[in-house]
């Protein structure tokens, strides 16, 4: 199992998901330790004096004009976990909850947010043996931090709240217990550095980014499956068309889809059969591509804020405790929203190309991709679900960041509504999996009516092909089918990352 060091500066995204999805185990590095212990110090010494100092020595938000007393610096720290764990609705995924305390670990370890040593190495524990608080995914403005939802991960830390240990849901105290955890008592800012931080919008962003490259690579294989199944045209991937144009992921998918369907007899020539396809054939580098470039600026600010420094106040190296708004999550929020755009355009054009797939009067295939059309419906409802989905996208891909509602009587009055931003594009690319499933199916559907005609797949396309058809069958009616299940297995192989391995083997994909 791989172990990852934190040093506040280092975590990839691929880390995130070797924590988050495949149990790798965390360690501090000692260098971040000895960071952690300098800036501790540093608000001890505050504390010691007296000093009047935002959310140490005051109270928060509005209330920062209430001086707190010294011996009762330590009560306003878990005061305010009790009072700002109020999120609602559906929890997190296990997953994005351990990329979430894996995110507010590593900020903390850069050194600048006045924690004690033994309160982060609590979080580490709880990671590294599986206590996973059960967080709400409702709640959070995204400034100042995910307040809420962050409240509800520190929660089981301090005994209290709710969280899952080996599978099941239990109070906090119980899960820490069967782990073995002391529970903590929080100090003085500790609250505060827990839970003032973008982790949990910048968390479920990143997975969700993660995901969307998978899925932009399978829709290249998805849309050549396509070309080949409508006997599409080759030449508009041609690399002359797409240089002049020197959009860069352009010029990637043109140059996918000619590496996928290298070989391929079932693919034409200009002027065989026609001489131009549809836009959903024809333009696939321009819309993928696009896509594609949306995907890579997003994973590039999301691996900044991996390693950002996102609480308030600040410690500074030089001992300043300096309040500002790192915690505001519109750099992320923005980002969030173009990507669930991008997103978006990817499921739109799929179904696209899954209608020319299944609608008689767009090609020469049986009506809806079944030999006993009337009796049996086939691939008809296939895409209505489909353009269900792609019509949700298109509400779920209004931005969020336009939006905001001031807080704490007018104190915090522009907020940047970045988790919901991130919670809709995770939602996008979840709807375009289903879509790009469907038009996968269809496709082999398709090519199966045609392989009697002694074609040849192409070199990328022939294994996913074998992946699929070594779970999903050639349906020849409704009969003994319930079409949601055949779904169900494809979607299992796109989570699976099977049919990217299996093509990827054969030929490499960018993005």
């Amino acid at each position: 199992m791989q172990n990852i060091i934190l040093t506040g500066n280092t975590l990839t995204l691929e880390d995130l998901v070797e924590v988050a999805r495949h149990g790798a185990t965390v360690e501090l590095s000692e260098e971040a330790r000895q960071n952690v212990i300098t800036s501790r110090a540093i608000v001890e010494d505050i504390v010691a004096k007296d000093k009047v100092v935002y959310g140490i020595t005051t109270g928060f938000g509005e209330f920062s004009k209430v001086k707190i007393s010294q011996e009762d610096c330590a009560q306003l720290q878990e005061n305010l976990i009790r009072s700002h764990a109020c999120g609602y609705g559906p929890y997190f995924t296990t997953d994005i909850v351990r990329a979430i305390m894996l995110t507010r670990a590593n900020a903390l370890s850069k050194g600048y947010s006045g924690v004690r040593p033994q309160t982060l190495e609590t979080l580490i524990a709880m990671l590294n043996k599986g206590v996973h608080p059960l967080v709400p995914e409702k709640g959070s403005l995204g400034a100042s931090g995910d307040l809420a939802p962050l409240s509800h991960m520190v929660l089981p830390m301090l005994g209290l709240g709710e969280a899952e240990y080996q599978g099941v849901h239990m109070s906090g105290k119980e899960a820490m217990d069967k782990a073995g955890i002391p529970i903590i008592k929080l100090d003085a800012k500790e609250g505060l550095a827990l839970i003032n931080g973008t982790q949990v919008l910048t968390s479920t962003g990143a997975l969700a980014v993660y995901d969307a490259i998978g899925l932009i690579k399978l829709s290249d294989i998805t849309a050549a499956l396509s070309v080949e199944a409508l006997r599409g045209i080759t030449d508009a991937y041609d690399p002359r068309i797409h240089v002049i144009r020197n959009q860069r992921g352009q010029m990637i998918t043109a140059k996918n889809m000619l590496k996928l369907l290298e070989g391929s007899t079932y693919a034409t020539r200009q002027g065989e059969l026609r001489v131009q396809d549809a836009y959903s054939l024809r333009c696939v580098p321009q819309v993928h591509g696009a896509s594609k470039d949306t995907i890579l600026y997003v994973k590039e600010k999301v691996e900044l804020e991996l390693n950002a420094v996102t609480d308030n106040p600040i410690v500074t190296r030089e001992g300043d405790i300096i309040s500002g708004g790192n915690f505001h999550g519109e750099p992320m929020a923005v980002v969030f929203d173009f990507l669930g755009i991008g997103a978006a355009e990817i499921g739109g054009i799929s179904e696209r190309r899954l209608e020319r797939l299944i609608n008689p009067q767009l090609n020469d295939l049986p009506a809806f991709l079944t030999k006993d059309g009337g009796l049996s419906s086939g691939f008809m409802i296939t895409q209505y679900a489909a353009a269900a989905l792609v019509s949700e996208n298109k509400i779920l891909a209004h931005p969020a960041s336009v939006d905001s509602i001031p807080s704490s009587a007018n104190q915090e009055d522009i907020v940047s509504m970045g988790t919901i931003a991130a919670r809709t594009a995770r939602d996008i690319i979840d709807n375009v999996k289903r879509v790009l499933t469907t038009e996968l199916m269809a496709a082999c559907q398709a090519i199966d009516f045609r392989a009697n005609d002694g074609f040849v797949l192409g070199k990328g396309t022939k294994p996913a092909y074998d992946v699929i058809r070594r779970d999903v069958k050639f349906m020849e009616n409704d009969n003994n089918i319930e079409m949601y299940k055949e779904l169900d297995k494809i979607t299992a192989l796109i989570d699976s990352r099977e049919i990217l391995a299996a093509v990827e083997k054969a030929v490499e994909l960018e993005y």
